[in-house]
């Protein structure tokens, strides 16, 4: 697959046969676990505020539950595709299993944009979503969660609705909810903090102090702002952040050479991740192309966006002084990226190992909200900084000994898990 033509389900497949191919994973197997097991494509008919029906298309995949519940998030946005759910899932069944939480791995998605439906149309979406999947979804078969353009206030839509329809109190039907609803403290930080986790543990292995760090990170949404705040508490420089406008329909970067100033930042910043350009401007940020971020003189990239972002015709832009990239999105680097990468020395922190920080405090909010009794913030963040250390440490460990890509490395670990659960429970 040329990246140029790229989708993310061949992308994520391609990965995949890499790994079976290594391992010697045998045919039933492979064939498998290269497929998700269930499928729902429904139409979700919504009321609008000017008096008009509009029909949404939503998906949710489950990819594989041998491990446990089926877990992932839900995302809104335009140029949603099943292709993209489909790859999504997938990665959520190896990101499970590379933390090693008993889940599995799904994902959902509706095609609209947030930016232009009301708060009423928002929710109205939410609960037909529900409608669709109610009996397909639970706190015991699979368990949704935020993702892109969807909040904490969507889940809770989400929630009161299955509890309505199902009647009773589920609150682990759905994580990220709202703190005080039967969401978890942490939750927030809990993405952007593991990539830094991960990203520490890095550092270590190739003696770089954080201090004497520069980085440069796409997006600025969630998962971006965390990983920048836990950075800078750890010694590091961020020095560009790029981010999508959505009145420009383009992606600018924000330049500041001496580090940018994360609250003044948030402070000028929408509710999608978006920075105002001429407060930026004013502010003294030097405002590039979008793409810019990825060419900076830095010692660590820190994509947070989409998918297919790296690809193997921008990743030659990468500056030779960059050592580290630490993957905050899920695929945002394709195959023949990854070529590149290889040969130019960059150590790699995959995706479902970086950004497992957000699925492994869905676990403890769904373990929370199951025995109805909630942790303080040091211990969620104390266990989760234990987790995604452990889960860097047995990859790189099995990187080194088998002189292994760490991408592979991480594949290898979470194949064989669910590939093992497949068997044991005499599916394959």
């Amino acid at each position: 697959m040329s990246d140029s033509a790229f989708n993310p389900y061949e992308m994520a497949r391609e990965q995949f046969d890499k790994i079976a191919d290594l391992i010697g994973l045998d045919a039933g197997t492979r064939e498998f676990l290269r497929s998700p097991m269930r499928e729902y494509h429904f139409a979700i008919p919504v009321h609008m505020d000017d008096g008009s029906v509009r029909v949404f298309r939503g998906f949710r995949v489950q990819h594989n539950d041998a491990r446990g519940p089926a877990k992932g998030g839900i995302r809104f946005h335009p140029q949603e595709t099943v292709d993209t759910v489909r790859a999504l899932s997938m990665w959520m069944t190896w990101k499970t299993a590379a933390v090693d939480i008993p889940l599995g791995g799904s994902k959902g998605g509706v095609i609209c944009d947030p930016h232009n439906l009301s708060s009423r149309e928002q929710e109205a979406i939410c609960r037909g979503f529900v409608r669709q999947l109610a009996r397909d979804i639970g706190p015991v078969r699979d368990v949704p969660a935020p993702d892109v353009m969807t909040n904490a206030q969507h889940m809770l839509w989400m929630l009161d609705e299955y509890e309505t329809i199902m009647g009773g109190r589920h609150p682990g039907l759905i994580t990220g909810k709202p703190v005080g609803m039967g969401g978890s403290l942490g939750r927030t930080q809990a993405t952007g903090y593991g990539v830094v986790y991960t990203l520490r543990e890095a550092l270590k292995e190739l003696n770089l102090r954080p201090d004497e760090t520069t980085a440069s990170v796409q997006g600025f949404g969630n998962v971006a702002q965390y990983a920048i705040e836990l950075y800078h508490q750890i010694g590091g420089k961020v020095v560009c952040v790029s981010c999508w406008d959505q009145e420009a329909q383009a992606a600018f970067a924000f330049f500041m050479k001496d580090g940018v100033d994360l609250e003044q930042l948030r402070g000028m910043t929408d509710r999608f991740g978006g920075i105002d350009r001429s407060k930026a401007e004013a502010a003294g940020y030097e405002v590039l192309p979008g793409d810019a971020w990825l060419e900076q003189d830095v010692d660590i990239l820190i994509p947070c966006a989409l998918e297919n972002q790296i690809t193997g015709e921008n990743a030659g832009k990468i500056s030779g002084r960059v050592k580290v990239l630490a993957e905050g999105a899920n695929g945002p680097t394709t195959p023949g990226a990854d070529k590149v990468l290889h040969e130019k020395g960059i150590f790699l922190i995959p995706d479902f190992l970086a950004n497992a920080g957000g699925v492994t405090c869905s676990y403890f909010e769904q373990v929370q909200s199951n025995m109805n009794y909630y942790w303080e913030m040091d211990e969620v963040l104390g266990k989760l900084d234990l987790k995604m250390t452990a889960a860097f440490l047995a990859v790189s460990e099995l990187a080194r000994k088998k002189k292994l890509y760490m991408r592979d490395a991480a594949y290898v670990i979470s194949i064989n898990r669910v590939a093992t659960a497949c068997r044991e429970r005499g599916w394959v």
